[in-house]
């Protein structure tokens, strides 16, 4: 690659490589009440609270209920929401043996040896609720919106309006009615804010929901279409910190083998436009997955038009789709031009007929 990067404050850095690090951040929308009541809460302040504030969860007849799959879950697994629930049970187990805690599921994913941690949460007294696509209902009477943490134990030691939780279990087809101290809510990572952005200005895909998307999932996991792009972390997918670190591994090896070469050399099988013939419709500009055609003003085009397209061989891949989708033909790859591509098809028969 040949990059140039202009930092905020306005340093400008000349880079052969870009890896794509931006990483995720826990979703919190509104579902089940978040935001109106200090006792919802997400995994993470969970977790927060489970390491600096132990104290509270030691009262007596201390409950919890963990809803899985919120909001953007819904539609696709969040892959770490399910172990870090049973995570944060443990360590509330752990802190207070006498806690009551409901995990209400869809399914329990805790795949590889995380799986440990699911049997372990069976073992120790946590109860496993399963619902279906009719979700939990949660209810609380005359909350009032608090958001501080003495806020929160408070409402813990002395609340007001008791938290409702009903759900309908598909086993016994009946309405099971909670009554938790706390309600935590396993919501998923999304991708970190700005990601579409920089992956319009990078000119490499996203999916669906905004995560960066590799070119080939298994033959090029960390590398995007483009050369000398790169991604590592939860910027892909959401993934664990051990899961991170491989990926980080993986790219740093993949950016070594353009760094440690003291110059590269392009294939030769590259676009290239005959200004002759180019009308600037932007079709080849449109069209390309890697973003390399641009229109140059100094170039003059057919019936003398100001503007035609231009393809830098450097960073061109070769892929051909501007030369196929070109309505002037004015753009051919070279050694497949079409009369060199007919010549092969006509020898081809030739040989077929003998």
């Amino acid at each position: 690659g040949n990059f140039v990067s202009r930092l905020s404050d306005g340093t400008e850095i000349k880079h052969g490589v870009t890896v794509v690090a931006t990483g995720g951040k826990e979703y919190r929308g509104d579902e089940y009440e978040y935001g109106k009541d200090p006792r919802v809460i997400t995994q993470q302040q969970f977790e927060s609270l489970l390491a600096n504030s132990q104290t509270v969860f030691r009262i007596p007849n201390f409950s919890v209920t963990m809803i899985q799959c919120v909001g953007p879950a819904e539609k696709y697994c969040g892959r770490l929401c399910c172990t870090t629930a049973l995570k944060n049970a443990l360590k509330l187990k752990s802190l207070n043996p006498e806690a009551e805690i409901t995990i209400l599921y869809k399914d329990i994913r805790t795949y590889g040896f995380k799986e440990r941690l699911y049997t372990e949460a069976r073992r120790v007294g946590v109860r496993f609720i399963r619902y279906d696509d009719q979700k939990p209902i949660v209810e609380i009477p005359n909350f009032k919106i608090q958001n501080s943490k003495d806020d929160l134990f408070s409402a813990i030691r002395n609340p007001q309006s008791a938290i409702r939780v009903r759900v309908n279990e598909p086993i016994l087809n009946a309405e099971l009615e909670l009554r938790p101290h706390l309600l935590v809510l396993s919501t998923p990572m999304i991708p970190a804010d700005g990601s579409r952005e920089l992956a319009s200005k990078l000119k490499v895909p996203v999916d669906a929901d905004g995560f960066f998307l590799e070119a080939h999932v298994k033959l090029r996991p960390v590398d995007f279409a483009s050369e000398g792009l790169f991604m590592a972390g939860a910027a892909h997918y959401p993934k664990f910190i051990e899961e991170t670190m491989v990926q980080a591994k993986a790219a740093a090896s993949r950016a070594a083998t353009i760094l440690s070469r003291p110059s590269l050399n392009a294939g030769g099988a590259v676009a290239v436009v005959d200004p002759s013939k180019c009308t600037a419709c932007l079709t080849c500009v449109r069209i390309c997955p890697y973003g390399v055609p641009k229109i140059k003003a100094s170039f003059t085009g057919v019936g003398n038009i100001v503007g035609a397209a231009y393809i830098e061989a450097a960073i061109c891949q070769g892929c051909g789709i501007c030369a196929s989708e070109c309505p002037a033909k004015a753009i051919s790859v070279m050694h497949y031009s079409d009369a060199q591509v007919m010549a092969k098809v006509d020898a081809l028969f030739e040989e077929v007929m003998v």
